[in-house]
């Protein structure tokens, strides 16, 4: 019996959109285990802190048996290599140009392990987190771009 095909996918996740859902559970279907990376984020300024990440996307997709998350510092492929992953998933939305380079640059990092990218479903095109996020903030109803346990964590975000 082979060793069990993890898949990991990485990102920020401020807040886990429909978009990222998608792309997670159709990745649960092709791969034994699926780890969502979610980043410490040094580099930027999330709108929710580590754990509230971490919770989110937990609850998000508590009925996907085969998706763990977890957080990671440093180099996503540094942290790959740590849980034996062989591929790293990406969404392709908009910004295909970077994600190649980024996938080119892991490659060279990790020749073991490839980068897979799946095309963002049409009617997530448009979802962003920072888009969420700034709808969010302006009052705006964000109801049908994040799931309903991530929409309920961001209005009692919203009243603290």
């Amino acid at each position: 019996m082979s060793d069990p095909v993890i898949a990991l996918y990485p990102g920020t996740f401020d807040p886990i959109t429909l978009g990222h859902e998608d792309i997670v559970r159709r990745t649960a279907r092709m791969f034994d285990t699926v780890v969502i990376a979610v980043a410490r984020a040094h580099h930027k300024k999330t709108m929710f802190t580590l754990e509230q990440r971490l919770e989110m996307t937990r609850q998000a997709l508590i009925d996907c048996p085969n998706v763990q998350v977890h957080t990671f510092d440093g180099l996503v492929i540094e942290f790959a290599k740590s849980l034996n992953a062989k591929t790293m998933v990406r969404g392709i939305g908009t910004d295909f140009d970077y994600e190649f380079q980024l996938a080119g640059m892991n490659r060279r990092l990790a020749p073991e392990i490839d980068t897979v990218f799946l095309n963002t479903l049409d009617v997530y095109q448009c979802i962003s987190s920072t888009l969420v996020r700034e709808i969010s903030v302006l009052g705006g109803d964000v109801a049908q771009f994040v799931s309903a346990p991530v929409f309920k964590y961001m209005q009692q975000h919203a009243k603290k």
